[in-house]
């Protein structure tokens, strides 16, 4: 497994070994307080009182701290004490931004008590000018950082700074 951190040690490593299958990167410019509020926008709202769930529809943002989770589609899953959410499911094109960094997948599932994001299908992480991609993207948002899963690929920036 090709294990990496930061990204900016990709720099470092011939091309060749550019696809793998499995990569740790940092993720966000500092940790995430999974214990803070989140806070949901949307054009609609569903609730469904028998399971727990509520629907957001339309132009869905999330945020909680630094962190931001844009989706067509969220559903909310509560837990059995009043008013705790458990987890967040997100699909239809997702996007999660954190500092710098930002995640693009077809879906996402936020484990609000984990502190983790599981990014699945058509994965995209940017970091700067560079760009990795894979099936699977796990982020710890207590810990700052991710684990890419399935087949990793990335294109290498040559030139930073004092290359010339």
């Amino acid at each position: 497994m090709f294990r990496v951190l930061p990204l900016a040690a990709l720099l470092l490593v011939p091309l060749s070994l550019a696809y793998a299958q499995g990569a740790d990167v940092a993720f966000g410019s500092m940790r995430q307080d999974s214990d803070l509020p989140v806070e949901v926008s949307a054009d609609q709202l569903e609730v469904n009182q028998s399971d727990g769930t509520a629907l957001y529809t339309g132009d869905v943002v999330i945020g909680q701290g630094e962190m931001r989770l844009a989706a067509p589609r969220v559903l909310v899953v509560y837990g059995e004490s009043a008013g705790r959410i458990e987890r967040l499911e997100a699909t239809g094109g997702v996007t999660l931004v954190s500092g710098e960094d930002a995640a693009e997948a077809d879906r996402a599932d936020y484990d609000i008590d984990a502190g983790t994001v599981v990014m699945t299908g058509n994965v995209l992480l940017t970091q700067g000018d560079n760009a990795l991609t894979s099936n699977r993207l796990v982020v710890d948002l207590d810990g700052g950082t991710a684990q890419m899963d399935g087949r990793v690929r990335t294109v290498l920036q040559p030139g930073g700074p004092g290359s010339e």
